[in-house]
């Protein structure tokens, strides 16, 4: 005999199908820290514009990202880069927000090789909220950190990866390949490129990078020195926010080491590019994933107690 349900099992049922498509799926922790870090189509295979650099295959930085502003008459104009560090979390830089702090106004846009032409691995996200680190200096640019949070989660595929997030006493050893993006100008007061450019880069040391001829002290612990000291490699103009990462040969993964700073000019000598140590923001990353967690978490209760409180007035 089948069993037969009332209006108020049927209307239970119904919701909770609707419940599950409508709310977001996030991976487990585990399955995130495996995907970290790899890059499916191009394995580590890539060549030395970002200034000095040439064009990156399809699907070589799966974890860059383009975050873009609406402008009336042009559109969506790329203005910074960003790393996907989770399926709904994107870090960049705090400055690459001072044109606007409003959510509404963005798009991120992941999956992305060409700028203009995009492909059917290109995924875009509006964006829910803009986290900017509580102590960034304009000034100074120290902690120019911030994370923007997607209104929908991405699931990865080869093209679409998050980056793995490196601890605080990660060491980073010369022979270790680091590497940089953007699509930001090839030259200083140049034009960027639609296609993304990629570069290999030096770690440079602090004690170097501060000496008078070259940032003259200004360069922090919370900061590193990147690119060449003839500055035939750099960042530049529109590659902010972006990764700097290094591939750590004994785990087969790249960890993002640095984002995108500021620098002087683009391309000088001994006036390499600056970027945010990114290992001494572990914590704050942290505390900001498992916030936008925490919310959605939060909006799944207030879901499933609306669910009951119609549930109970139907059976009435």
């Amino acid at each position: 005999m089948r069993q037969r349900f009332g209006p108020a099992a049927v209307a239970f049922l119904s919701l909770l199908a609707f419940l599950r498509e409508a709310l977001p799926q996030t991976p487990p922790a585990k399955k995130l820290a495996d995907e970290c870090g790899t890059r499916p189509v191009v394995g580590l295979k890539t060549g030395p514009r970002i200034v000095g650099g040439h064009d990156a295959v399809p699907g070589a930085w799966p974890w860059q990202v383009s975050l873009q502003l609406y402008e009336i008459g042009l559109g969506y104009i790329h203005i910074c880069g960003g790393s996907l560090v989770s399926n709904s979390s994107v870090l960049t830089a705090a400055h690459c927000t001072r044109a606007t702090m409003n959510p509404a106004l963005w798009r991120v846009v992941i999956g992305l090789h060409h700028l203009v032409k995009h492909s059917s691995h290109t995924v875009k996200r509006r964006v829910k909220t803009i986290m900017v680190h509580s102590n960034y200096d304009t000034n100074t640019y120290e902690n120019d950190v911030a994370m923007f949070q997607l209104i929908r989660s991405v699931k990865f595929n080869d093209y679409i990866q998050p980056i793995c997030l490196p601890d605080t006493a990660v060491l980073v050893k010369a022979d270790y390949p680091c590497f940089i993006t953007g699509w930001g100008h090839t030259k200083e007061k140049g034009r960027g490129k639609l296609v993304l450019q990629e570069a290999q880069v030096d770690i440079i040391p602090l004690s170097l990078c501060n000496e008078y001829n070259w940032y003259g002290g200004r360069i922090t612990w919370n900061m590193l020195c990147a690119g060449s000291a003839t500055g035939h490699v750099d960042s530049c103009q529109g590659d902010s926010g972006g990764p700097l990462m290094c591939y750590f040969p004994n785990i087969s993964r790249f960890y993002l080491i640095g984002i995108t700073s500021f620098g002087y000019g683009c391309g000088r000598p001994r006036h390499p590019g600056i970027y945010v140590r990114a290992p001494n923001y572990r914590k704050w990353i942290d505390k900001h994933i498992r916030a936008e967690s925490t919310t959605m978490n939060f909006h799944c209760l207030l879901t499933l107690l609306i669910i009951c409180w119609i549930v109970f007035h139907i059976g009435l």
